[in-house]
This record gives C-alpha cells, structure tokens and sequence, in this order.
C-alpha cells in the first residue's frame, strides 16, 4: 500500500475508532500486564499525531508506536470474547498501516 493510500486509509479508520466507545467493562483492566486503557490512548495518541504530521512520525514517536504494537501483540491473543477482540485488532490494524505504510519485503 502506498503511503498516500495508508494515509488515507487510517484517517478514515481513526475516524471510526474515536466514534467507539471504549469497552466499558474493561475500564481498570489488565490483560497480559497491560493496562488497556493506557495502550488504547497511547496507540490512539501516536496514530493521532501520525496523521496530524501527514502521516510522518519521528524516531520517537515510531518507536512509540511500534512499542505499542508490539503490546497489541501480546494484549489481543489474551482477550476472550467478552473483551471485544474486534476493537482491539482495530487499534492494531491502524497502528500497523501508520508504522508500516509501505510494502514490507
């Protein structure tokens, strides 16, 4: 994907994710030592700044986002059902487009 077409694509999946509630029941919790609020407003927060910088981040905030991926990595396989797995893989999905929005090899 190019990086004009990721750009575009996670403007619009930002969009749609800040028009979700965040899972209610989850508020406070922890899932494999992650607190999921604070991976939900850090991804949030890094993929925002993506987009507000024209879909550039620094060496800083890369290396924040990718960090976070690699949470979304360990946090998603824990979740059961009632822990709204669709959200998650969300967040990652427009984590991932932002960090990597070139083919990889």
């Amino acid at each position: 994907m190019s990086k004009e077409a990721a750009f575009e694509v996670v403007s619009r999946l930002y969009q749609e994710f800040m028009d979700l509630p965040f899972p209610p029941r989850l508020a406070g919790a922890d899932r494999a030592g992650f607190d999921l609020v604070m991976l939900d407003s850090e991804t949030a927060a890094w993929v925002f700044i993506w987009i507000k910088n024209g879909g550039e981040l620094e060496g800083q905030g890369r290396s924040g986002l990718l960090r976070c991926i690699a949470h979304l990595d360990r946090v998603i396989p824990a979740l059961g059902e009632a822990d709204y797995p669709e959200y998650w893989h969300r967040l990652r999905e427009m984590a991932r487009l932002a960090a990597y929005p070139q083919p990889r090899d």
